[in-house]
């Protein structure tokens, strides 16, 4: 059998396994293997991520922060890893997160977090998306500053003009065929890893000797600017690797367009969080031997990018602006990806009534195949989110968290729901076995820690405008998300189902009971009802 038979025969068997789960198949299977471990690595975007966050991770420690912080990060990701692709191998559908919890919930909860866990996924993919074209946006007036030999300074305007402008382009491009965008990855792994080994064999070799540093100094000086104590502020330093680290769901989002989905998906969620957590770690060390002492001047230097403050003493304005202008690319390419995640998750959503407007939402376009009322709603979404840059740096500042604490709540719920209530998991072809439960414990334990400590400021007094307003932003949303859930008479409560099943098949029993919401609900009549609401 040749490998289009192969693959042929691979796409019916994913195909049957949809069916089964409850769907039918409504997107083309464009990605291959590589290309979903494509997806997943650009998602992550090692320089570019790395670029957005190091202002996040200078001041709580310095060079052994960045370093020893990400080390010790990577060992609970990898933990978290193996959770999700135990799950995504077991269910492999763009619903992803919230299909899980309801599956594995008891029927007393499983209605209410499912819709917990799947606006949480909907609040972290539209703040992904914002976060990355902000960065991007950041990166593109880094350069106009580094080119004008810093005698122009960026105003908040002028960045939002810019990553408005992104958002727009980011929108057009995923609004094409998904083949577009899948074959666009296998150029990207290639490129990406060459700009990374590039970056750890070029940066020390540029460098001057005066910002070289020692190995003593590189991983044993901790250098904290903050008034926070020591320990709590390596602690607030982990927010870089988290935010950087996380295709955790993303290609479980596009399952549907994937071949061999069961088992491409858990291998791509495993290998592209730990080979871009080990790029990471290499390009940081170069970064930290070679950015010399002086960590105020980086922090406060008019490129407003610490990374590209640091290449500017190593490679000159040039060299630095060639560089810096692959990391733009590389950026723009992360928040394609993250658009492309983001559009198919709330298709799934809608797919199921779950939002408002879900009629419009729920449409594949008859050209491209693909979810363009969605990859546009989304887009508007970040727009607005955007306009918190005008309140503030701490605002802003706020979007990256929220991306990275709602995204761990809707991971967590379905994890500790699989231990925590009795059903019948069945798994895929990665499975961990008896380690499933140790993982998962581990994991649920480590998203609570970071979860509480992405809610601190920066500093413990401080002033209203560096105040960490994650909580309020995403206490917000959430409350809100509740409010619609058990709003009188209108409220999801008192329609929402979970997953609706677009497919003639009969419904599962769950631990030998019938489930609570066993009736038939299709899709025209579930929009309706979510048209009365959001009208």
């Amino acid at each position: 059998m040749g490998l289009p038979e192969r693959r042929a025969a691979n796409d019916a068997d994913e195909d049957a396994v949809l069916q089964s789960l409850g769907y039918k198949q409504e997107f083309k299977r464009e990605f291959t293997p590589v290309e979903l471990f494509g997806a997943g690595f650009s998602f992550i975007g090692v320089v570019s991520s790395i670029a957005s966050t190091l202002v996040y991770t200078l001041p709580y420690g310095g060079s052994f922060a960045m370093i020893w912080g990400w080390a010790i990060c990577l060992v609970f990701l990898f933990a978290m890893s193996l959770a999700m692709a135990e799950l995504s191998s077991a269910a492999p559908t763009a619903g992803g997160l919230y299909y899980w919890t309801f599956s594995y919930s008891s029927p007393r909860w499983r209605r209410l977090l499912c819709w917990i866990v799947g606006y949480s996924n909907t609040i972290s993919s539209i703040a992904g998306i914002a976060s990355t074209s902000w960065g991007a946006a950041v990166q593109i007036m880094a350069a106009a500053s580094m080119g004008s030999n810093m005698t122009f300074t960026p105003t908040t305007a002028q960045i939002f003009g810019c990553y408005v402008v992104l958002l727009f382009v980011q929108a057009i491009l995923c609004s094409s065929a998904t083949r577009v965008i899948a074959r666009l990855q296998k150029p990207y792994i290639a490129t990406n890893i060459l700009l990374i080994l590039g970056i750890i064999i070029a940066l020390p070799s540029a460098t001057p000797k005066e910002f070289m540093n020692n190995a003593q100094y590189t991983f044993g000086t901790f250098r904290n600017l903050t008034t926070w104590p020591a320990g709590f502020a390596f602690t607030l330093s982990f927010l870089a690797p988290l935010w950087t680290i996380s295709c955790f769901d993303c290609v479980v989002h596009i399952s549907e367009e994937a071949s061999n989905a069961s088992v491409a998906l858990p291998w791509a969620i495993i290998s592209a969080n730990m080979i871009s957590g080990a790029l990471g770690w290499g390009v940081l060390i170069a970064i930290a031997f070679c950015m010399g002492t002086d960590m105020e001047s980086i922090l406060s230097s008019p490129i407003g990018q610490p990374l590209a403050a640091i290449f500017y003493n190593s490679f000159g304005q040039k060299g630095t602006l060639a560089i810096w202008a692959i990391v733009i690319v590389f950026q723009f390419m992360t928040a394609v990806s993250v658009v492309t995640v983001a559009s198919r998750q709330l298709f799934a959503f809608s797919r199921d009534g779950a939002v408002p407007f879900s009629r419009y939402l729920y449409r594949i376009n008859s050209y491209t195949l693909t979810p363009v009322n969605c990859v546009w709603f989304t887009t508007i979404g970040s727009l607005l989110l955007g306009l918190l840059a005008f309140t503030g740096s701490a605002a802003i500042g706020a979007v990256f968290t929220l991306g990275v604490a709602a995204q761990y709540i809707a991971i967590a719920i379905p994890i500790a729901a699989r231990f925590v209530f009795r059903n019948k998991f069945k798994p895929g072809p990665f499975s961990l076995g008896r380690w499933g439960r140790p993982v998962a414990f581990i994991s649920v334990l480590w998203m609570a820690f970071c979860f509480v400590i992405f809610m601190f400021p920066t500093d413990p007094n401080p002033p209203v405008q560096s105040m960490n307003y994650s909580i309020v932003v995403l206490g917000g949303t959430l409350f809100l998300c509740l409010a619609y859930y058990y709003f009188p008479r209108y409220g999801g409560v008192h329609w929402f189902q979970g997953p609706i099943r677009n497919i003639d098949i009969d419904y599962e029993k769950i631990d030998g009971e019938p489930q609570e919401d066993e009736k038939e609900y299709s899709m025209e009549k579930r929009t309706d009802q979510v048209a009365v609401v959001s009208a």
